[in-house]
C-alpha cells in the first residue's frame, strides 16, 4: 500500500522537522514547504492527502494559501490542518470559514497532532453517499439510526427531531468543526430560517439531555461547534 503523502508548509525549521519525525515515524510520506508561494505550486502539481499549514508565514501567509487552495477545483478536496501560534479566534475562525478542516494551536503535543491528522483522514476516506452505520457508539453515547433512539451510558435519552439530527450529524464526523450555519442548513436544509442564538439554544438543550456524555460536545468560540474525536 502507498504511503499517504502529507505536505507540511512551516518556514520554522524546528518545528517542521518535529511534526516530519513524528508523521514519517505513523509512516506518512512527508515534504516539507517553507512558502506560501511553493506551497501552492507544489500542492497543485503533487496533489498530497493533507496540508499542514502555518498561518503565520513570509510573504503569501497561510489563510490566503488556504483561500487559493480551497478555489481551485482541483485542489479544493485536500484536507487542510491549520497550525499556528495564534490564539485569537479571529484567525482560527477566518481559517474555518475558508474551509480548512481543523486546527492544531503552538506549542501542541505530536501524540494530539498524529491523532488530529489520522482523523481527518479517516473523515476523508469515509465520505461516501448511504454509509451512514446502522449504529453509532462514542463516548459513551449510542445512536440507532434507523429508530432515532439515542442512549447515554445504556441509559435512554429523548430527543427532539432537531436535537437528534445535530447529534447525528456530530457524530458521525467526530472532530470535525461545524459553523452553526453548516449545522442548520444539514438538519434542516439550506434556506431555513433561524439564528445563530437558536442553534446555540438547541446545542445547550442537547449537552443538558446528554448530562454526562454532554461534555463530548465542543465549543469553537464564535463559530461553531463539533464532537470530540474518539482518540483525543
Amino acid at each position: 500500500m502507498a504511503q499517504e503523502k502529507i505536505c507540511i508548509v512551516e518556514d520554522d525549521k524546528d518545528i517542521a522537522e518535529l511534526v516530519a519525525f513524528n508523521l514519517k515515524r505513523e509512516g506518512y510520506s512527508i515534504t516539507v514547504i517553507d512558502s506560501g508561494e511553493k506551497a501552492i505550486g507544489w500542492i497543485t502539481e503533487s496533489f498530497p492527502a493533507l496540508v499542514l499549514l502555518d498561518l503565520m508565514l513570509p510573504g503569501v501567509d497561510g489563510l490566503e494559501v488556504c483561500r487559493k487552495l480551497k478555489q481551485n477545483e482541483k485542489t479544493r478536496v485536500i484536507p487542510i490542518i491549520m497550525l499556528t501560534a495564534k490564539s485569537e479566534d479571529s484567525d482560527i475562525i477566518a481559517g474555518l470559514e475558508l474551509g480548512a478542516d481543523d486546527y492544531v494551536t503552538k506549542p501542541f503535543s505530536p501524540r494530539i497532532l498524529v491523532a488530529r491528522v489520522r482523523a481527518v483522514l479517516r473523515r476523508k476516506t469515509s465520505k461516501n453517499p448511504g454509509t451512514t452505520s446502522e449504529k453509532i457508539s462514542i463516548h459513551k453515547i449510542q445512536i440507532n439510526v434507523p429508530r432515532h433512539e439515542v442512549k447515554c451510558s445504556d441509559k435512554p435519552i429523548d430527543l427532539s427531531a432537531t436535537e437528534f439530527g445535530i447529534l447525528l450529524l456530530l457524530a458521525e464526523n467526530p472532530g470535525l468543526v461545524f459553523s452553526r450555519r453548516k449545522i442548520i442548513a444539514s438538519v434542516k436544509g439550506d434556506d431555513y430560517p433561524v439564528t445563530d442564538r437558536a442553534v446555540d439554544v438547541q446545542i445547550l438543550g442537547l449537552r443538558k439531555k446528554l448530562d454526562d456524555c454532554g461534555g463530548a460536545i465542543e465549543t469553537i468560540r464564535g463559530y461553531g461547534y463539533r464532537l470530540k474525536d474518539s482518540e483525543l
